[in-house]
């Protein structure tokens, strides 16, 4: 069966979007590891005395307790509006890709039930 060049065309915008859908996932799921570091550094802090250390480079420094709560605070919160963000364009593409795949599924219905 041959394909008129719109649905080529419908086909090839399909492929790009389920790419970029894999995209978002991976970066969806990458940002939910960093969330999940950050709320059990948070739950560690939280049953830590007042002595506390970070990460910078490489070595270790020692922190002000208070103030390395709020950067890790800060940066579940940026996490969380990127995965929110993320998630809203994954729905987007997912509705797209949707309507994409209907639309060729019933031209190709068509050909298949026309006469040859």
């Amino acid at each position: 069966m041959e394909l008129s060049p719109e649905i080529t065309q419908k086909i090839q915008e399909l492929q790009l979007l389920e790419q970029n859908l894999q995209g978002l996932l991976m970066q969806r799921q990458t940002h939910q590891v960093e969330l999940n570091e950050i709320l059990n550094a948070l739950d560690e802090l939280s049953k830590s005395g007042e002595e506390v250390y970070r990460i910078l480079g490489g070595i270790m420094v020692k922190s002000d307790k208070k103030t390395l709560s709020a950067d890790l605070k800060e940066k579940e919160k940026v996490l969380n509006l990127r995965i929110q963000s993320i998630e809203k364009q994954e729905k987007s593409i997912e509705d797209k890709s949707h309507s994409l795949q209907e639309e060729i599924q019933k031209f190709i219905g068509k050909k298949q039930n026309s006469p040859r």
